[in-house]
């Protein structure tokens, strides 16, 4: 068994603790089996991958989704505490929040409902669809490659209508976070649906977000004179909106910085007040930070924070670096067929979402401990230029050791050239 291989098996091991041995075996049959079947990833095609002398009864995978006992929480804590450890020593952890709808069909789907998609929706037409909605908590990590910062999911809540609301399901996940690292602080972004957090007190945690264009923002209120009647002011002056104030503006107050655009460093301008925004955040004050483009061709970006001592430079690279959960989430649905899983009854729905989001960070965790900065790639004539990872190379990579270890591990047999086997593997860690 190569180093590579034993890092997975390692991987896996680690989790040994939060199940019975035998949905232990389970979980990591099913794991290797997804990481390496082409095409849908249903329950069933994943266990054609294993080959009949290694499957179980094709249902006993269904119920391990559906009504085993392991937590789903004991998972996520694992990983977040691996992946933290690993790549966020010190320093506040960056964190980044948003919900995705993961499309299903049938008739009843547990958790299911109908919602909108964010994908297929316009600002002039909304297109719903049913499926999980899916609230998703990611560590931001910069690769040690550089470029565009990775999102690693650590914690999920699954929406449902009727009951606890996204913005309670996103203060649980982070409160999670905290007493999983008690000692640590927290940097979080997330999208101006989720702004309102700010008011929520979480701990050890400062937020960024997008501020409404039109919000009503105030002074402090004046402190009170010396035998003041009546109830204490709450707010003070009323201020002009984002955007009136963006306007107003003369250029000497304008600061030229240079910000963080996900990975490439772009020339903006930038400016910052201390506003109080009563309506989101009632006990203090925010940092407005109005981010411009210089030569005018992106319309004004309007953002705030909870930290006032935050540079606008940093915020505004802070909130581009959000971009990578969108990044986790297209990845997961295209190369893990997180939606494809055919789970409809109990805790299966969820359980299988999960666990392609659980299996996304295991598999960057694993691509950059075994692999770093190394090209995995072939280097190909009409992309030669090409010299950072996509998650498609690190599941490739995956892929390739797993199959070797799969064909050549346990037997001494070389039936196929190693010039063919190789050959061979890499069509089967690229299958489509």
């Amino acid at each position: 068994m190569n180093r590579a291989s034993a890092a997975w098996d390692h991987l896996l091991a680690a989790c040994a603790g939060l199940f019975t041995k035998p949905s232990f075996a389970l979980f990591c049959e099913l794991l290797g089996a997804w990481v390496l079947c082409p095409g849908r990833h249903t329950v069933t095609r994943m266990l054609e991958v294993l080959g009949p002398s290694r499957r179980r009864a094709h249902d006993s995978y269904h119920r391990f989704l559906r009504a085993a006992r392991w937590s789903t929480a004991e998972l996520w804590r694992m990983l977040a505490l691996r992946l933290v450890a690993r790549f966020a020593v010190d320093g506040a952890i960056p964190l980044d929040l948003d919900d995705t709808l993961f499309h299903k069909s049938g008739r009843k789907v547990e958790g299911a409902g109908s919602f909108r998609d964010a994908v297929r929706s316009t600002g002039k037409r909304v297109v719903y669809a049913l499926g999980l909605n899916l609230v998703v908590l990611t560590l931001r990590v910069r690769p040690p490659w550089g470029a565009e910062p990775l999102g690693l999911p650590i914690n999920l809540r699954l929406y449902r209508k009727g009951e606890l609301t996204h913005l309670d399901l996103a203060e649980a996940m982070v409160r999670d976070v905290a007493e999983w690292l008690p000692d640590r602080r927290f940097s979080l972004c997330a999208d101006g649906a989720y702004a309102s957090l700010a008011g929520r007190g979480l701990p050890r945690t400062h937020f960024t977000s997008r501020m409404r264009r039109d919000a009503a923002l105030y002074d402090l209120p004046k402190p009170r004179r010396k035998g003041q009647r009546g109830r204490p002011a709450k707010k003070g002056k009323r201020l002009p909106t984002p955007t009136e104030i963006a306007r107003r503006a003369r250029s000497k107050e304008w600061k030229r910085v240079k910000v963080d655009v996900r990975g490439s460093i772009e020339w903006r301008l930038v400016l910052c007040l201390k506003v109080l925004w009563y309506k989101v955040c009632r006990e203090q004050q925010v940092l407005l930070v109005i981010v411009r483009d210089p030569e005018g061709k992106q319309p004004d970006d309007f953002f705030f924070t909870t930290d006032l001592g935050a540079s606008g430079a940093r915020v505004a690279g802070d909130y581009a670096g959000r971009w990578s959960i969108e990044d986790t989430f297209r990845n997961v649905k295209q190369y893990l067929g997180g939606e494809d899983p055919q789970a409809w009854k109990g805790q299966g729905p969820e359980r299988a979402a999960m666990l392609s989001l659980w299996l996304y960070a295991a598999t960057w965790e694993w691509y950059i401990t075994t692999q770093g900065t190394k090209m995995t790639w072939p280097c190909l004539a009409w992309y030669a230029s090409k010299r950072t990872a996509s998650f498609a190379d690190a599941l490739a990579a995956l892929r390739r050791v797993l199959w070797r270890e799969r064909l050549f591990g346990r037997s001494g047999l070389r039936a196929l050239t190693p010039k063919s086997a190789n050959t061979l593997i890499d069509v089967l860690a690229r299958a489509a």
